[in-house]
């Protein structure tokens, strides 16, 4: 098999509650600081207030946009300031932009439909607001970008399979540039929806903890600069991209498959795409939900095919951020992967038994120039990105 040619990846930028910028965010990361509570933004009736990871910032100005969208323009901001772009700068070239999202803003016009089933007359603002925040139309509309422009709507691997996904029209030569990732928004019809499958946990999540409750569900955006080789010449990159892999169990609408059979294929997948070994890889930054189900599959499929090699879960700092997952879990390894280490899988103390495999508990050096990065999904949706130094 020919294995495709490695993209670039030249920028970084992720907005989450651990942080307003990736540093900000793997300084508390190192720290091991985090801080879920109760959502602010919007109220639920559960009895029990279920925490969430809230991003800070409110965006004050921007009413044009929806959260979704904003959150995606951060880190936008801060991947293309990153990499060296300006917006003038990228007016000559084909841009692309390519970004995952579940909740994608959709479900927060309650007050306009509330206004309107009481037969008033509610302003149409927030229509026009929602129909102008589709996440990645909104940002090429932002920049300017006429290059391919795709949405990506797959649960939670949703992030992942976008950057998977523009790395491929980079190889193609579809465009010079693409702005690749995730971003997603705290909803409380999603919450509400976490809570009735009962998977949300009423206290900080631990993922791989054998007292593990569920997950807190958070809100961000991750964004990847990926150039081709050709636009980038002689200017450094922060990684490559190797691999991606992408597989469905086809097994149950929530539940993995108890062998985590889609994951295997993914894994194995980018692992050939990428031309690597298990000895290779450094270290995986798993889903790691803190769901029993979850991480019984991903420890066991790890245990399998990457004996040995240390992982962690990055949620217990930024919580579940759904289609945002992926592309800020992309952002954290990349910067990972650079630094030599990684921090502890913040939540977890105690090992369960059913899990043949266990993260680190601490700042832990990793050697190897490959580090993983992976999603599990909905639906059965599993997709794997592998970049190199």
């Amino acid at each position: 098999m020919r294995r495709p040619a490695p993209v670039a990846v030249t920028g970084l930028g992720c907005i989450c509650a651990a942080g307003r910028n990736l540093p900000e965010t793997m300084a508390a990361l190192f720290r091991g600081e985090r801080a879920p509570v109760p959502p602010r933004r919007f109220a639920t009736s559960h009895p029990t207030p279920f925490p969430v990871f809230e991003v800070a910032e409110d965006f004050a100005g921007r009413d044009d946009l929806l959260r979704t969208s904003l959150l995606a323009l951060a880190a936008a901001d801060e991947a293309l300031a990153d990499a060296g772009w300006s917006r003038e700068s990228l007016r000559p070239l084909r841009v692309g932009v390519c970004l995952g999202t579940t909740v994608g803003s959709a479900m927060n016009n309650e007050e306009f439909y509330r206004e309107y089933r009481q037969g008033q007359e509610p302003s149409l603002a927030p229509i026009r607001r929602f129909l102008a925040s589709n996440p990645a139309a909104s940002l090429a509309r932002e920049y300017g970008f006429d290059g391919p422009c795709q949405t990506v709507v797959n649960a939670c691997s949703s992030g992942s399979d976008a950057v998977g996904l523009a790395a491929s029209w980079i190889r193609a030569g579809l465009c010079d540039l693409a702005l690749a990732g995730g971003a997603d928004e705290l909803c409380r019809t999603t919450c509400n929806g976490f809570h009735a499958l009962m998977i949300a946990a009423d206290a900080p999540v631990t993922p791989f903890d054998r007292r593990r409750k569920g997950l807190n569900l958070g809100e961000g955006a991750g964004v990847l600069v990926l150039e081709s080789e050709a636009l980038r010449g002689s200017r450094p990159a922060r990684a490559f991209l190797r691999g991606y892999g992408a597989a469905c169990d086809a097994h149950h609408l929530t539940a993995p498959h108890p062998e985590g059979a889609g994951l295997q294929r993914a894994l194995t997948e980018a692992l050939a795409e990428a031309g690597a070994t298990a000895a290779e890889i450094a270290f995986v930054n798993a889903h790691g939900t803190g769901t029993a189900d979850n991480d019984r599959v991903e420890s066991r499929v790890l245990a399998a095919l990457l004996p040995a090699v240390p992982f962690l879960s990055t949620k217990g700092h930024t919580g579940h951020c759904l289609g945002a997952a992926g592309g800020i879990e992309a952002a954290l390894t990349v910067a990972c992967l650079e630094r030599g280490e990684i921090p502890a899988s913040i939540g977890f103390l105690d090992s369960d038994p059913e899990l043949p495999a266990t993260p680190v508990t601490q700042t832990t050096a990793v050697t190897g120039d490959l580090a993983i990065s992976q999603s599990l999904a909905f639906g059965g949706n599993n997709a794997v990105l592998v970049f190199g130094r």
